[in-house]
């Protein structure tokens, strides 16, 4: 079988879990400002996550030590470096270089959202305290804390054909344009309150459903080659990715429609 061949099956198994996110009931919930801040203090972990696994694909493709060492392989170093000047150096709405993350921190502020749980947690990693103790924090959701894990899973196992895979089939590029959508309403209609959010929304999928997302699939493809083996891994850790972004989803609308009822 040849590589395109496994890339057309891997595609094939991540459908189901695939198409219940992009139809998740998640999107229809989120009706007001309150609601979007509830979602951005449980996503803003899956938005931290991903720079931690996109920086692990860079550790390993390349060399980010001293002594200098060239790579192994010129052209997957180069995928990934490109993805990562995007990623860790792109520009806020008026023209500050930032993060991914730190434009979607920048926008939780603006909305009003908390952001006194994920505060904490990178308070402790940056006192060396570890990602599975950090996690042990009763304020962050228990789905939040399933979703690090398993990221964190991967990247211990060190698997770089299966970070790949990850990386590229089961991370950002899920958020459908319905949700682009409502967020402009709310947009319209507040006090722009969500316009850093939109910014990053469109900004996001902009990057990572077009240049990014075909780097890393040429990535991916190229570090699985015509391996059977690589590719069944591959293929089982997208589909447990994707389980695990739907249960994200649904611990977000769990949490939604119980801070409705307790508040009428």
């Amino acid at each position: 079988m040849k590589n395109q061949e496994f890339l057309n099956r891997l595609r094939e198994e991540i459908s189901p879990v695939r198409e219940d996110i992009i139809n998740h009931p998640l999107y229809a919930q989120i009706q007001t400002i309150r609601d979007v801040r509830c979602f951005m203090k449980h996503h803003v972990f899956a938005v931290w996550d991903f720079m931690s696994l996109l920086k692990v694909l860079q550790n390993q493709l390349t060399c980010t030590r001293v002594p200098w060492l060239p790579s192994e392989d010129g052209d997957t170093a180069w995928l990934i470096n490109e993805i990562v000047v995007g990623e860790e150096t792109d520009e806020d709405e008026k023209g500050v270089k930032m993060s991914h993350y730190e434009l979607y921190y920048n926008s939780m502020k603006q909305a009003g959202a908390s952001t006194t749980t994920i505060d904490t947690f990178i308070t402790k990693l940056k006192q060396g305290i570890s990602v599975t103790e950090a996690l042990e924090d009763s304020l962050i959701p228990g789905t939040v804390k399933d979703f690090v894990k398993f990221t964190f899973a991967c990247i211990e196992e060190g698997k770089t054909h299966v970070l790949a895979a990850v990386f590229t089939f089961g991370r950002e590029d899920l958020i459908p344009g319905m949700f682009i959508s409502m967020m402009k309403e709310m947009q319209q209609s507040g006090s722009g309150e969500m316009n850093k959010f939109v910014y990053y929304l469109e900004r996001h999928i902009e990057v990572d459903g077009g240049h990014h997302g075909e780097l890393a699939l040429r990535m991916t493809s190229m570090l699985c080659g015509d391996d059977a083996e690589k590719w069944e891994e591959a293929t089982r850790a997208c589909v447990l990715s994707l389980q695990m972004r739907k249960q994200l989803w649904d611990g977000v609308l769990h949490q939604i429609q119980t801070e409705r009822v307790t508040s009428d």
